[in-house]
């Protein structure tokens, strides 16, 4: 029987994942899932947000079945994944940012290696073309690119003709015209209905390539939505904009903040750069410029535009390293 397009094929709801012993804390666990949810379908690109530490990495290995909960629920194409066996494991293609191919191996000879653990692979000299592998096929792999065995492992990914494929950083280290080719082969996989689940520290690529984005923070799901829906901050209503103006530092903002304008988030994001969010309008621009006028502000630089997945990002998950 068909599946149909839309179902969902990974479903994780209130995952909570421990982690520990942990020395000079008396062998206390660590906490480092306290509630995910996500939801990824067939025929759709869902995106998996989340600074360095927030639990992506340890979500996706929960999904995959590397490791154990202490809590929650996963499935995997209606399976618990930690403990189905390897008829679901040839159903989901894994393509780690590390790659995990062996070093001394030549190309071709592990496609054509991998094709045989599968009983109907997708013909390897396909993928070899379609990314671009031919240029390289004889080169051992510790002698690759970062942008070559990112694409040598996405091939390694999709011999087996998943019906679920992970993607770890999918662009990391690509040139455009390789990253081009990478978006475009993940458009049509997903035309063909596959369930796609990337994550990415480049939210262009997000905003380009998702159907469905989840931002998980300190191991909690945070937000979820589409890119509209996110950007937009309210779900439906105005377009959420930014306008942003380069003047002296350290200017008193209480009268921008204020009166007409006091419906936008105003701050001074660094020394000197100034960022007005909100649902901007024409009058607030005028009101924005008269304030100007009134302080005898010049700005060096003025830009707007629309609120992006990265300002919701930075905006959920803080503007400083942690």
């Amino acid at each position: 029987m068909q599946v149909p397009i839309d179902e969902p094929c990974l479903t994780i709801k209130g995952l909570i994942k421990d982690c520990g012993p942990v020395a000079g804390l008396d062998g206390k666990m660590i906490r480092v899932l306290a509630g995910v949810d996500f939801t990824a379908r067939r025929g759709q690109v869902t995106a998996l947000l989340g600074a360095n530490g927030a639990g992506k990495t340890t979500t996706l290995e929960c999904a995959q079945g590397l490791q154990s909960i202490n809590g929650g629920e996963v499935r995997l194409l209606g399976q618990d994944p930690y403990r189905a066996d390897a008829r679901l494991r040839s159903r989901v293609g894994v393509m780690l940012q590390d790659g995990g191919l062996p070093p001394s191996a030549r190309p071709v000879a592990l496609l054509e290696h991998v094709a045989r653990m599968y009983e109907a692979p997708r013909p390897v000299s396909e993928l070899v073309e379609r990314l671009g592998i031919r240029s390289f096929a004889n080169t051992g792999i510790r002698r690759l690119s970062g942008g070559q065995k990112q694409r040598l492992a996405m091939a390694a990914a999709l011999i087996g003709r998943p019906e679920v494929l992970f993607l770890d950083e999918p662009s990391a280290g690509l040139d455009p015209q390789s990253r081009q080719i990478v978006f475009d082969l993940i458009a049509e996989l997903r035309a063909e209905g596959l369930g796609i689940i990337l994550t990415t520290h480049l939210m262009d690529d997000a905003q380009k390539l998702a159907d469905y984005v989840y931002i998980i923070d300190a191991g909690k799901t945070v937000a979820s939505g589409t890119v509209a829906e996110l950007t937009s901050a309210t779900g439906h209503q105005a377009e959420q904009r930014l306008l942003t103006f380069d003047a002296d530092p350290g200017l008193d903002l209480t009268g921008l903040a204020s009166g007409t304008l006091q419906h936008l988030d105003v701050a001074e994001a660094a020394p000197g750069h100034y960022a007005l969010r909100g649902a901007l309008t024409p009058q607030d621009l005028a009101d924005v410029a008269a304030w100007w006028a009134r302080r005898g502000i010049l700005p060096a630089s003025v830009h707007m535009a629309s609120r992006t997945l990265e300002d919701v990002f930075l905006d959920l998950s803080g503007r400083t390293i942690r």
